[in-house]
């Protein structure tokens, strides 16, 4: 059963200070299943402690990895593999678990997983996975909602993404490590998580060429190593955190943090009216609260990234004008407007489009998360809206966030995390 937590936002306060950003999410659902391509010990340092990342190693104990997990050092034990199946109670909560698909069936053969869950917006098949998967030699079947998967040993292809994927990329990018002969992954995604992962496969053993750019060249090997690793600073908690101080002004320094991964999101800062500087691992950002309406076209990387539209969109509702968000990654990812909405936001959705029409206020009320970056964007607005605000369900923030009341009470927002008897 889901925590049922909510938080009492009062709003109006000014944000000072400075805040440490956590190890990336995305990164770490990726690097955690790639463990399994070799057998024994490896390290994942700075890996933050959030309910996705549990859900992960719940699902790797149950095909016998063994994991400690002591402050953000993530321990994994890959040496004695009892299973090569991912059930579906454990995959619907969680996209990222489909993960597993790529390195089981890499290095053993054969592997059975779910189809994926997550967050409960829009259709996001995994048709790309298997294809590319079938183009390295895996015959694949659909049993009772199971992926099921079968290959002696996969081979090298020439293989051309419809999509630029970062889940595909992934997948793929981890069974072709240890497949036979040379796999060129073409459309490939560049996200920071997939060089990151492509990083970490190269200290396992792994020989590849192109990390960073959209053609990846991989030379199959016999066998990886275990290897440690030290995670990349969470990029969409770093835009969140920049939000936050943007929409309640003040000046926040971000610690821990690359700005090369969120050269186009500081840019829209910028144009917003937010006077942003930036080091080697901090940014700072100071606002007068102050914000010129800016509109916004989600794109894969390096573009605005889809996870950062709903808080830009919290943004623009207090941003005097029109504005308009357009999401080109996932269409109908808008399920925060009918709450932002409820705090007397002015927006109207119009296919994969949002115009909003921002004003000087927002009023305090109850609001649901329906969804982890929805949650964000509740909180946000919750920072600066008159009197109280109440988000529910905040375990959707809790799969993303770490300890992120503790952190925004920090920089003096006035936020706590209740018992709640509503769900």
């Amino acid at each position: 059963m889901p925590s049922l937590d909510k938080f009492i936002i009062r709003g109006g306060n000014r944000l000072s200070g400075s805040v440490t950003i956590s190890g990336a999410k995305n990164a770490s659902l990726a690097l955690m299943p790639a463990t399994l391509l070799a057998g024994g010990s490896c390290r994942l340092e700075n890996t933050p402690r959030l309910r996705d990342i549990s859900t992960m190693s719940t699902l790797l104990e149950t095909m016998g990895v063994v994991i400690r997990h002591p402050g953000t050092t993530l321990e994994l034990d890959t040496a004695n593999i009892t299973s090569f199946e991912a059930p579906y109670q454990m995959v619907k909560k969680m996209r990222a678990s489909f993960y597993v698909l790529g390195p089981l069936l890499g290095r053993y053969g054969q592997a059975r997983v779910s189809y994926p869950g997550g967050c409960a917006w829009g259709p996001r098949p995994v048709d790309l996975h298997l294809k590319a998967l079938e183009a390295l030699g895996a015959e694949i079947e659909i049993e009772a909602g199971y992926v099921v998967a079968r290959a002696p040993r996969l081979e090298g292809c020439d293989f051309t993404f419809d999509v630029s994927s970062v889940g595909a990329t992934g997948n793929t990018l981890m069974a072709a490590v240890l497949a036979k002969g040379t796999t060129v992954l073409r459309n490939a995604a560049v996200e920071p998580e997939i060089t990151q992962l492509a990083h970490f496969l190269v200290r396992m053993g792994a020989r590849i060429e192109g990390i960073g750019t959209h053609v990846l060249t991989i030379e199959g090997v016999d066998d990886l190593h275990p290897a440690d690793d030290t995670n990349i600073p969470d990029r969409i908690e770093a835009g969140t955190f920049l939000a936050a101080a943007a929409i309640a002004g003040g000046s926040v320094t971000l610690e821990r943090v690359d700005p090369d991964h969120l050269s186009t999101v500081l840019a829209r800062f910028r144009d917003a009216g937010c006077s942003v500087d930036t080091e080697t691992d901090r940014i700072h950002i100071h606002s007068d609260g102050c914000l010129q309406p800016v509109s916004v076209t989600t794109d894969i990387y390096p573009g605005f990234p889809t996870d950062m539209q709903a808080q830009w969109m919290a943004m623009m509702t207090v941003a005097p004008g029109r504005s308009i968000v357009t999401d080109t990654v996932y269409h109908d990812r808008f399920n925060h407007v009918p709450e932002l909405q409820r705090l007397g936001a002015r927006i109207e959705v119009n296919g994969n489009s949002a115009v909003i029409h921002g004003s000087d206020r927002l009023t305090g009320a109850t609001v649901m998360s329906t969804d982890l970056r929805a949650s964000a964007s509740l909180i946000i607005a919750g920072l600066i809206a008159d009197g109280t605000t109440e988000v529910l369900r905040v375990y959707h923030i809790d799969r993303g966030y770490e300890a992120i009341e503790l952190k925004l009470r920090n920089l003096g927002a006035d936020i706590q995390r209740v018992d709640s008897e509503d769900y």
